[in-house]
């Protein structure tokens, strides 16, 4: 017995400054079929609150660097959940299954490798990362470890996807059958049923104002450049600056574009060409832009018409056909053409089961990174406000060191991904 209390008293000591494997604690324990899984969520805010009921996994824990956010999330809470302020000791937990990531972006990236290195599958939120180079580890760190990846955003597999009024699988039968044609043009604006919600962008003269004492702003910042305390920096409105997302671009470009990519058969690689037009942003506060032409190296083409120039825009052009807002097409008898076409692949849109299983989530850390590179590519475009070309097998932009200085960001020590 005195054995085993040193070494808990050991193994809490060691939590408080690094992340130690879950299989060094006593292993992650085996999941039966029947077994109900376990989760906690890290950073409880709107987005993290929104998933409390979650029911597929039984939640016993909860994390936030706000005292406020934590108290009023445990109110929605199952008796007995345990709360943290550090995510690296909730990491601890060997009964803990599922670590759900629901942080402003800038802390997928380094949580997401640190839930995997200790033996955690991930539920993150999207955009997956905030920079190519971070998602790159992620999934790296990710197959090593043989977790489980879920990222949330879930049109390519289920609902009916923005102005489509159809789910994405009839879509995905349509491109793959060539009645389109080949390459194809994608125009994402408003006009095709999509909104890239530029109320997100950030204030350019931000008064320092004192700290909540509810707030522990220096973890909230965590790898972000220090910068003084202001409320339209944190939490509802987080989204307007660089340093922690990208706009309407980070916060509804991987909705949009995913499932793009998907019907496009896209999930293993990268456009080659990102063309922009956008006014010249701040250097913190993330602005508005016009439109965007990201081009794979085979001709099609994804538009991003922030300016909903294009009114009369069909979604999907092909040499031979087109798509309109509502699966609206030039294609005579469509739905008896697609009635004699096979389905596309399945796809497995249940975590729990993923989980349990040990097969891949639908939307995983291989093709999950392929959509959250078409928003940084987008994002870094904008951001210099000039057209680059980028290489998708190595991961990095042609004859541009100001582009590549943004895939691998500085890192505020003593954070490191």
């Amino acid at each position: 017995m005195k054995r085993r209390k040193f070494i808990q008293q050991s193994a809490a000591s060691v939590a408080a400054f690094t992340i130690v494997p879950s299989y060094v604690l006593g292993g992650r324990r085996h999941i039966a079929p029947s077994d109900q899984l376990t989760r906690a969520i890290i950073g409880v805010g709107s987005m993290g609150q929104n998933h409390i009921a979650y029911t597929d996994a039984r939640l016993v824990a909860i994390c936030d660097v706000d005292k406020k956010h934590l108290a009023t999330a445990l109110t929605k809470c199952p008796a007995g959940t345990k709360t943290y302020h550090d995510y690296r000791e909730l990491l601890q937990d060997p009964s803990i299954d599922i670590i759900h990531i629901a942080t402003p972006p800038h802390w997928h990236g380094i949580m997401s490798v640190d839930a995997a290195n200790a033996g955690k599958d991930v539920w993150c939120e999207k955009p997956m990362t905030r920079t190519i180079g971070e998602g790159k580890r992620v999934r790296e760190v990710i197959q090593q470890n043989e977790r489980m990846f879920r990222l949330n955003t879930w049109f390519r597999f289920t609902d009916n996807f923005y102005g489509m009024n159809t789910t994405v699988k009839p879509i995905k039968k349509l491109v793959e059958s060539g009645l389109l044609g080949w390459p194809l043009k994608v125009t994402v604006n408003a006009a095709t049923g999509f909104n890239w919600k530029f109320f997100w962008v950030g204030k350019t003269h931000l008064e320092p104002q004192p700290v909540p004492a509810e707030l522990d702003y220096d973890f909230w910042l965590g790898p972000a450049p220090y910068k003084p305390y202001n409320p339209h920096r944190v939490h509802g409105t987080f989204r307007g600056y660089w340093d922690y997302d990208g706009g309407g671009l980070g916060d509804m470009g991987q909705h949009y574009l995913d499932p793009v990519q998907y019907f496009l058969g896209k999930d293993h690689t990268s456009p080659v060409r990102i063309d922009v037009d956008a006014p010249e942003q701040h250097p913190d506060a993330a602005g508005t832009w016009k439109r965007i032409e990201l081009t794979y190296e085979d001709g099609c083409k994804i538009i991003l018409d922030g300016e909903n120039r294009d009114v009369n825009a069909a979604y999907i052009e092909g040499p031979k056909g087109k798509v309109f807002n509502g699966f609206k097409t030039t294609i005579p008898d469509l739905d008896r053409k697609l009635a004699a076409l096979p389905d596309p692949e399945p796809q497995l849109g249940d975590f729990a089961q993923a989980v349990k299983t040990r097969q891949k989530f639908a939307l995983n850390e291989d093709n999950g990174f392929r959509s959250s590179t078409l928003v940084n590519l987008a994002i870094t475009a904008v951001r210099l406000g000039r057209s680059l070309d980028f290489d998708p097998v190595k991961l990095e932009f042609k004859n541009d060191d100001a582009a590549n200085a943004l895939i691998n960001q500085p890192m505020r020590g003593p954070w490191t991904i």
